[in-house]
């Protein structure tokens, strides 16, 4: 919904910080995202498709943001002889080292994307393949003016369609197995440390925790993988809900 967020922000001269994360190799109507407003945000943490094992990047096409926000990530310092400061500044620096290992990584982001989705594609065939058995697990589906890296290959367990299962079923079949997978985020407004603040929305990040999960989806993961991990959710699919408890 960029189009309708700038379009809004500029109505009311509201600048525009992109929080794109997740989404280094991803595009939105042809333009790259981390790119689609006044400020974007990328991660470099480690479980990210391309890594320098922490850190991020700052993204702007207006020069004097870069420089502000070099400055205050900087120290801020005043050009003085000496240490000065007129402003509160922070040491947000990526370190030589880290940023020469995400220039490299780089180089072979267009090959982590293809894998990324290549990974999600294994996933949909699957589960594709079980739905005449009466299991219909969701996806995040692409549209048409998107282009998605597939960082995360997620699924959506509702158990009214799926013979009851649900996403711990899941989530515990694979950990038992010693494959990791987690739930979707939990929302901020849950989190114990925002139990006191006010919160204005709908049910809908509570529904997505409630019964999405993140799969293996690592750049890496091979044939005997995705053989471990369709075994388990064979042998899940072919039992019932009250055979697994």
């Amino acid at each position: 919904r960029m189009d309708e967020i700038r379009s809004l922000a500029a109505a009311y001269e509201v600048p525009v910080v992109e929080d794109a994360a997740e989404a280094l190799g991803s595009f939105y109507k042809g333009s790259a995202c981390g790119a689609l407003a006044d400020l974007g945000v990328l991660s470099f943490n480690g479980n990210k498709i391309i890594t320098t094992s922490g850190g991020g990047a700052l993204l702007a096409s207006d020069e004097a943001l870069i420089q502000k926000a070099r400055f205050l990530a900087t120290q801020a310092r005043d050009p003085a002889p000496h240490y000065q400061h007129s402003q509160i500044g922070y040491n947000y620096r990526l370190s030589n080292v880290l940023a020469g290992i995400g220039r490299g990584q780089m180089e072979v982001l267009e090959e982590r994307v293809a894998q990324r989705r290549a990974n999600f594609e294994r996933y949909c065939t699957y589960f594709n393949n079980r739905r005449q058995e009466g299991f219909e697990v969701k996806f995040q589906e692409e549209a048409e003016d998107l282009f998605s890296n597939r960082w995360l290959s997620c699924i959506l367990v509702d158990p009214d369609a799926n013979h009851g299962l649900t996403r711990e079923h899941f989530r515990l079949a694979l950990e038992r197995e010693n494959i990791e997978a987690r739930p979707l985020w939990k929302p901020m407004h849950l989190q114990p440390i925002f139990k006191r603040a006010l919160y204005y929305g709908s049910n809908t990040a509570e529904y997505l925790f409630d019964i999405g999960l993140c799969l293996p989806s690592g750049s890496n993961l091979t044939e005997p993988d995705f053989e471990r991990i369709f075994a388990v959710f064979d042998t899940l699919l072919s039992r019932k809900p009250a055979a697994l408890s």
